[in-house]
């Protein structure tokens, strides 16, 4: 009986701190989560203000094959250009590499902007800085990604993160991709 009450009793307390504390956890949560939510949709908001920075306001659309994306308005309500977002599937060194990407009507990248980027600090990392950034501005086309100075559609890789840059790269060029989709066009 006393080997029982000794198995019994610890098991017991365990089973009730880990209710009490999954409970805690889930009511934060649900406490939370409407406030989290709130804050990614202003980082959102600020991050297509940063990356089409002609547009006063966005209005959100959806299409076949390209899935969400923004279209940029000047105060008269006039297309200046698109935001896109394309969905995580291009791998950097350390995980998905998810970029934000303003393109104007003509099709030329107006400014980038990681949205999911979790690479090597000093490294990768780098990909979040305005002098690697500032390579897409004024591009179009198929972006290409090289060791050495870059030309027309080329961005030159970041030193010891090549892999970062092909994937920052890639995910431009399917926002590039989904202009061309849309035809440049609401």
């Amino acid at each position: 009986m006393k080997k029982a009450k000794v198995i019994l009793i610890p098991t017991i307390s365990l089973f009730i701190i880990c209710m009490v504390a999954t409970a805690l956890l889930a009511l934060t949560n649900k406490v939370t989560l409407p406030k989290i939510e709130e804050i990614n949709m202003e980082i959102a908001a600020e991050s297509r203000k940063q990356v089409l920075p002609e547009a006063t306001s966005f209005e959100k659309k959806n299409a076949d094959g390209v899935g969400e994306y923004y279209i940029g308005l000047d105060k008269d309500k006039n297309i200046v250009g698109y935001v896109f977002t394309c969905p995580g599937t291009n791998k950097g060194y350390g995980g998905v590499v998810e970029v934000m990407t303003g393109i104007d009507k003509e099709g030329k990248v107006t400014g980038v902007n990681p949205i999911t980027l979790n690479e090597t600090p000093g490294l990768g990392m780098n990909a979040a800085k305005d002098t690697f950034k500032n390579q897409f501005k004024g591009k179009s086309g198929e972006l290409e990604v090289i060791k050495s100075a870059p030309k027309d559609n080329q961005i030159q890789a970041l030193t010891s993160a090549t892999v970062t840059s092909r994937a920052f790269t890639s995910s431009v060029n399917a926002a590039l991709e989904n202009y061309e989709k849309i035809g440049g066009q609401n």
